[in-house]
């Protein structure tokens, strides 16, 4: 009988730390800055990404700088293959191939915030969408290929294949929304997006399959800003 508690008990922990489902009406919590907590996201990939599209809602309060979406290769002479990070108060860093592009976007203010990033690697474009805004693009590793070998990470930032964090870089409070295309999304796309209409088919929010970790928590989304098609701040 004791076994058969602890294989339940097991069972539970399992399906609490490993899910796949529709996350629509919820978000990521990441209640407080640790080195632990994150949630770690199984994309769909077939082949190597030469286009990239990412976009996700965030709410919070930190002022410090801290990873949105890092994803990682196994090839340890790159540690952000793609990374958004933001440098509080107006700035918006994405790397590629550990290339810093650094864009000065509007100053933080606590609300909730839809970011997309496009990245071709045919023209080395970069895109930065931050609720609906384009902001002036950049170039970065024309020609650069991320293999189909990768770890994606929500609430730390990567200084190593799935590891290395510092809490120094993590998140601390909620995400939502997060998808992930293999082509660049276009502007009419990224509205669409922005009011729950077009999902990802690398990530898709809505049928989404991670593994969730340290004090990270799924809670109901509870606030919609009026981009979602909701009156602002009502219940969703």
């Amino acid at each position: 009988m004791r076994w058969m508690m602890l294989l339940a008990l097991a069972l539970v922990v399992l399906m609490r730390s490993q899910a796949q489902q529709d996350m629509g009406n919820q978000v990521f919590l990441f209640p407080r800055e640790t080195s632990t907590s994150h949630v770690v996201l199984k994309p769909a990939v077939k082949s190597a990404l030469q286009k990239v599209s990412v976009c996700l809602r965030s709410y919070t309060e930190i002022s410090r700088k801290h990873g949105l979406f890092s994803l990682a290769m196994s090839n340890p002479k790159v540690q952000n293959a793609f990374l958004i990070y933001i440098s509080p108060p107006n700035y918006c860093n994405v790397y590629i191939n550990d290339e810093p592009n650094q864009i000065i976007t509007d100053p933080e203010v606590i609300e909730w915030k839809h970011t997309c990033v496009t990245w071709d690697s045919t023209s080395g474009i970069i895109q930065l969408w931050v609720n609906g805004k384009l902001y002036p693009r950049k170039v970065s590793n024309k020609g650069f290929s991320i293999n189909t070998k990768i770890s994606i990470i929500v609430g730390q930032e990567q200084d190593e294949f799935g590891g290395g964090f510092n809490k120094s870089d993590s998140f601390v409070g909620e995400l939502t929304d997060i998808h992930m295309w293999d082509y660049v999304l276009s502007p009419g796309d990224i509205q669409k997006v922005m009011t729950n209409d077009y999902t990802g088919n690398v990530i898709n929010w809505r049928s989404l399959h991670f593994e969730i970790k340290g004090d990270a928590l799924i809670q109901p989304k509870l606030q919609c800003n009026k981009q979602w098609h909701y009156t602002k701040y009502t219940q969703c």
